[in-house]
């Protein structure tokens, strides 16, 4: 049996090598044995240390007009140094989202520009030692768009779709598009000013133009009528009869214009009002048929035999 000492003796040894052992495999596999530490994260300089840190508390707002309240939400605030960097582009210094914001900025010059939809204005601030705020006028309001056909009737959301142009034409000759593809009863918010507005009813000819005025700090509602209609054009062997499939349609303004191209039993299209003329083609025979649409309702027409394109190919 081992005395105490012996024992006490033995456990230091046993500890001296292990921790021999772990200084010796640390060193040799340094390269592989490496801490990885996570990144100190950004943060924002408290009230009790602006002074410290030599910034200047700076809060902005935003008006529709010079006489309207504050905008509370919305607003998407951009920072930048009037200093072009080596790109050639300004450096944005902070950002923010929301309605009045409050930054910690050192001294020196900044260029604010505050967005709200489309709207949007630019303003150069000087910041100093203390505390300051600055107000931007957007000098903008609101566009609510809409369109019926005649006599009131109302047009299915999913085929109606309005785009803002610029109303001044480019260089190029052609108006800049400001905004596509925008939903009926949407507010859009824009700048004062007109703009040239394109309503687009299904996706042929049923197309209407106009330009409207947006003033400041007020929601301009306007609604266009469409002199269109739905029409379905179906190939039947009677009357009322079942449409035949996989024929080939071919949509034709009384000028020579084709506007639409098909194939199916049926034949469904928004057109404008005017008169047309349709032609069917199924196994290798040719129908025709002139007809009107009229504002309004949906319409159907019939192509029947009778419509049937003589075949003239083989005369003499």
């Amino acid at each position: 049996m081992r005395s105490l000492a012996e024992r006490f003796c033995w456990l230091i040894a046993l500890a001296a090598v292990g921790l021999f052992c772990i200084s010796a495999g640390a060193q040799e596999g340094n390269a592989a044995f490496e801490l990885e530490l996570p990144g100190l994260s950004e943060y924002a300089v408290s009230d009790t240390q602006t002074a410290l840190a030599g910034k200047a508390t700076v809060t902005l707002a935003a008006q529709l007009t010079d006489q309207s309240a504050e905008i509370p939400d919305g607003l998407v605030w951009r920072l930048f140094s009037p200093t072009p960097g080596p790109d050639g582009k300004l450096p944005l210094v902070a950002t923010a989202r929301g309605g009045t914001s409050t930054f910690s900025l050192l001294p020196g010059s900044y260029l604010v520009h505050a967005s709200y939809g489309r709207a949007g204005a630019t303003k150069r601030i000087t910041v100093d030692d203390g505390p300051m705020q600055e107000h931007l006028v957007l000098n903008a309001g609101g566009l609510k768009l809409d369109a019926v056909l005649a006599d009131g009737l109302r047009i299915p959301d999913d085929r109606l779709r309005f785009s803002i142009y610029e109303v001044e034409p480019d260089e190029s000759g052609e108006r800049p598009l400001i905004v596509p593809d925008v939903r009926p009863d949407s507010i859009i918010r824009l700048n004062a000013g007109t703009y040239h507005v394109v309503s687009t009813y299904g996706n042929v000819n049923a197309i209407i133009r106009s330009d409207i005025r947006v003033e400041a700090g007020k929601l301009t509602e306007a609604t266009v009528e469409h002199r269109a209609a739905q029409v379905t054009l179906k190939l039947v062997r009677e009357a009322g009869g079942e449409a035949i499939a996989d024929t080939a349609w071919s949509i034709v303004t009384e000028t020579g214009e084709i506007v639409k191209e098909t194939v199916g039993a049926f034949a469904s299209m928004v057109l404008s009002e005017g008169e047309y003329t349709a032609v069917a083609k199924n196994r290798e025979r040719i129908y025709q048929r002139d007809f009107t649409v009229v504002p309004g309702p949906k319409q159907d027409v019939e192509v029947l035999p009778d419509n049937l394109v003589p075949d003239t190919s083989s005369a003499e």
